[in-house]
């Protein structure tokens, strides 16, 4: 699918690479861990039927080269929101996969007014969240792993960066805020916009913490009511499918 438009947009100390399909109300995509653009097509293609879709590759993926730049979790929030300012786009949709809903999570969090509605795809709250396995595979990005790395999507795209050699310490800083604890649950509670979760049946988080994310944003914690006057206007979405979270 040919974007309309793509680019860089000079923010916070980096050239974000992001490529913008179709027209209507704006969305921002973001997507996984060490993923780019081409791997969201499935998502980009009937999303950009009706809407204008800003498809972005975040610090060191893609054509998004690494820096110097730490990498932060805030940072990446920070990111997003100075991305819209760059288009002269007050306020998004934003939908995030795995790396992508905690770095959409953050932007929402810190920039709320920047954020239409917020979409997180199996990502959860609080690293302890995921299972004990997740976790132990995260905090094992490293440099150590380049040689291997280079076969994913990031590492390809990597031999064009303007320093490729960057790679290796990429993944060290990368590991690092992956392995990182956070708990954003008290931030997300108070998140003003409307919120849905969406992870699969068999996904990287447990289930029971899954429904704890949801609590946070006031769903699944009391009786509706009959005419359904206190539902939360956040949803929660689980899809009958096996998913694998990077």
């Amino acid at each position: 699918m040919t974007p309309v438009s793509s680019g860089y947009a000079d923010v916070n100390g980096i050239n974000l690479y992001h490529e913008i399909y179709g027209e209507g109300q704006p969305l921002v995509l973001i997507h996984g861990g060490l993923t780019t653009i081409g791997e969201m097509q499935g998502w980009v293609r009937p999303l950009a039927q009706t809407r204008r879709v800003i498809a972005v590759e975040m610090q060191g993926h893609g054509r998004t080269a690494d820096t110097e730049r730490p990498m932060t979790f805030a940072t990446m929030g920070d990111d997003i929101a100075a991305l819209l300012d760059s288009l002269k786009i007050p306020q998004a949709d934003l939908v995030g996969h795995s790396f992508g809903g905690a770095s959409a999570i953050r932007a929402a969090i810190q920039h709320p007014d920047h954020v239409r509605r917020l979409v997180v795809i199996s990502s959860p709250h609080a690293r302890s969240a995921w299972y004990p396995e997740t976790q132990e595979g995260m905090s094992q990005v490293g440099a150590s792993l380049a040689e291997n790395m280079m076969q994913t999507p990031t590492g390809k795209f990597s031999t064009h960066w303007p320093e490729p050699q960057r790679f290796p310490q990429f993944l060290d800083k990368f590991g690092k805020m992956m392995s990182e604890h956070y708990d954003w649950s008290a931030e997300i509670a108070r998140l003003p916009m409307p919120v849905l979760l969406v992870f699969a049946d068999n996904d990287s988080v447990a289930q029971k913490r899954i429904a704890e994310f949801f609590a946070l944003l006031g769903g699944g914690v009391r009786e509706p009511g009959w005419l359904n006057t206190q539902l939360s206007k956040s949803r929660l979405r689980w899809c009958l499918v096996t998913a694998t979270t990077t």
